[in-house]
């Protein structure tokens, strides 16, 4: 699949005012945790309960997958994101097992609440720069499980590898990091579970202090 150019990138960068600052008002919920985990489809399922979610699509330079569409991420080439730092257009970024990730600043909706599906190393800045972030961990039941999802989606054997070894070292930091660890045995029940915390968290905004 052809890599957008640059010029593209930032068009629609642009249209969707990502350049825009995080709201105070807005609750920020991220989703981490190991590779194979889960996240994106919690994600998407968080979404379709919730219509006050709106996920933020964060930008990457790895290749898409084979069972991907192309809209997971905004796949891009390293010189697109190279610019991208230095214009200090993400909220976070990390580089991980050899390609960069990151998250522009959001811009959502009116009302809506945002969503960052993200790796550990970027929630730690997303921490930094908004310190009432929702931090969720999620895990899985067991690594054969994990093992499991990971060849399911077509990752390479390599990648494979890398990602369950270091698989732990995630899992222990976000743990440090998290301020709540879901096990998503069960795609419908783990995103309940994160709804029903939110929707507390909500009350609370609610409530005069």
């Amino acid at each position: 699949m052809p890599k957008p150019a640059v010029s593209e990138v930032w068009d629609r960068a642009n249209e969707s005012n990502f350049f825009k600052l995080l709201s105070a008002e807005t609750l920020v919920v991220v989703l981490i945790g190991p590779g194979g985990v889960g996240k994106g489809t919690v994600a998407r399922r968080l979404l379709e309960l919730d219509s006050r979610l709106w996920l933020s699509r964060s930008w990457t330079t790895r290749e898409p997958r084979p069972t991907e569409s192309g809209n997971e991420y905004f796949f891009v080439t390293r010189e697109v994101f190279d610019d991208a730092i230095s214009r200090d257009f993400f909220c976070e970024w990390a580089d991980f097992h050899g390609n960069l990730y990151g998250t522009p600043r959001p811009h959502p909706p009116h009302g809506r609440d945002v969503v960052l599906e993200i790796e550990v190393v970027g929630a730690r800045q997303v921490r930094e720069r908004d310190a009432h972030a929702v931090i969720f961990l999620l895990t899985a039941p067991t690594m054969e499980l994990l093992e499991k999802r990971l060849r399911g989606r077509g990752d390479h054997e390599e990648h494979i590898a890398r990602r369950l070894e270091s698989t732990r070292h995630e899992v222990e930091n976000g743990r440090e990091l998290a301020d709540f660890e879901v096990v998503n045995d069960d795609v419908e029940r783990a995103s309940r579970e994160i709804l029903s915390i939110l929707e507390g968290l909500r009350q609370s905004r609610r409530i005069p202090s």
